[in-house]
């Protein structure tokens, strides 16, 4: 890397850094489950009736014991807002397995939805199995590769990609830089059906007034797709960006329609749907005109590693 490229990396030092949801510094359980894999410190523990699948420190799933159907993060159930961009999904794809809970409430929600799964790191395929209730068969597919290799290499179209995946190194926690490019999202429309969305979940603010990763997606996504909007969470910082391959671009008026018709017809079945509508954001985040566009040669991950969030 040259002198110049490491100066202008510092300078946006705060663009690309997301956790999916940040750990607690309190006493954080039972231990059920410890492990250190090639990508992770995997941690599994238990406190008042809730397991929690950790990260490196960070907590990435949530769920009940008594019901798995309950207890997952908030930020999960916007990947469901993509119905009302393309109501005749079939099949999804997800980057990031976790502890499997976007995977299992489209199983259950959308039976007859198939929905594949690139994880990179095969002790994770094993965590959620054991121990979040996941179960792999003909709809509900893992692919233990890496997400843009998977993207390259695959030929097929999918109705919906949702993107839910970090990595850790020794600075800190951050989105994979190589999946959040300009090329990486041009790779993805053309595994997108006609009507396809991404929606990408990430850590931040669209308030912030210095340049950050959801004001560098919303400018990078926007390079490639028509519309983007936002969904951001009411009980953490995640927000969860969705981009269409649709050109208009849609007022909450037309939402709140395609919203009724597809509860009552009975598409969607997730309890929650309508109440989340109102997180519905169309407007680009306050930062916008401030970040730069993310590509293979400057998606500035290391001027972000020397500062932290």
């Amino acid at each position: 890397m040259t002198k110049k490229r490491k100066l202008v990396l510092g300078h946006f030092c705060a663009i690309v850094f997301a956790l999916p949801c940040w750990a607690a510094s309190s006493s954080l359980g039972t231990t059920v489950f410890e492990t250190i894999s090639p990508h992770h410190h995997i941690l599994v523990y238990e406190r008042d009736g809730i397991r929690t699948l950790s990260f490196d420190g960070s907590m990435e799933t949530r769920m009940s014991v008594a019901d798995p159907t309950q207890g997952h993060f908030e930020y999960t159930e916007y990947f469901h807002m993509a119905w009302l961009w393309n109501g005749l999904i079939s099949n999804v794809l997800v980057m990031g397995l976790g502890g499997a809970s976007t995977q299992r409430s489209w199983e259950r929600h959308y039976p007859h939805v198939a929905i594949e799964t690139v994880e990179i790191d095969p002790v994770v395929l094993d965590v959620s199995k054991n121990y979040f209730h996941f179960k792999e068969s003909p709809k509900q597919k893992v692919h233990i590769s890496d997400g843009r290799v998977f993207l390259r290499r695959s030929e097929d179209k999918y109705g919906a990609i949702f993107m839910d995946a970090y990595v850790q190194n020794r600075y800190g926690s951050s989105i994979p830089y190589h999946l959040a490019t300009k090329e990486f999202f041009m790779l993805a429309t053309n595994r997108l059906t006609t009507n396809g969305v991404l929606a990408y979940n990430v850590i931040g603010s669209l308030q912030s007034s210095s340049a950050d990763i959801v004001g560098g997606l919303y400018r990078t996504l926007k390079t490639v797709f028509p519309q983007v909007y936002f969904f951001p969470a009411r009980t953490s910082r995640n927000v969860v960006i969705i981009a269409t391959m649709t050109r208009d671009k849609l007022p909450f008026s037309t939402i709140q329609q395609r919203a009724n018709s597809l509860l009552y017809y009975k598409r969607i079945t997730l309890p929650t749907f309508r109440d989340r509508l109102y997180s519905f954001r169309a407007e680009p985040p306050a930062n916008s005109a401030t970040c730069p566009v993310l590509t293979d040669d400057f998606a500035p991950v290391d001027g972000l590693l020397k500062t932290g969030y």
